[in-house]
């Protein structure tokens, strides 16, 4: 674009949203800066707003809900003033990977756990599934002696 702004299937192509996406982030207010438009109407993106989509994309990914993302989105058009907000959003969100990191880093051992079990169950030879549960065999009961 001559202004140096972008279209919005430049904005897809370097963020990985869809038009149809990037049109319902505008709509649900998750665009921090107001999408400009050009002389016939279309939208033109910053590079500032790519970054900040860019962002929304990772918080999307990290599970960050879209109500959230919005409600920043909102802090950060009013301007400064209210970072403090800001933080505690982000905070939480921290908290909130945090505790899915552990339990990610949790199922990885599993996984890491099993992985090793087949691989040396392969390596000698074996047969059968070494997870299944063997049966027990019932302990040896002893006759009781009458009194």
């Amino acid at each position: 674009m001559a202004d140096g702004g972008l279209s919005i299937g430049r904005v897809a192509q370097r963020t990985g949203l869809s038009v149809h996406t990037l049109r319902l982030y505008e709509r649900a207010g998750l665009v921090a800066g107001e999408v400009r438009r050009d002389k016939s109407g279309r939208r033109v993106y910053s590079a500032w707003d790519v970054e900040w989509l860019a962002n929304c994309v990772k918080f999307r990914a990290s599970g960050m809900p879209l109500t959230t993302i919005s409600r920043l989105a909102q802090l950060v058009r009013e301007g400064s003033g209210n970072e403090a907000e800001r933080l505690t959003l982000l905070r939480a969100h921290q908290r909130y990977i945090t505790e899915q990191l552990t339990q990610l880093h949790d199922c990885l051992e599993l996984i890491n756990a099993k992985v090793a079990s087949y691989e040396q169950h392969l390596a000698a030879g074996a047969s059968g599934d070494p997870w299944q549960q063997q049966p027990r065999h019932a302990p040896t009961e002893h006759p009781r002696q009458l009194r």
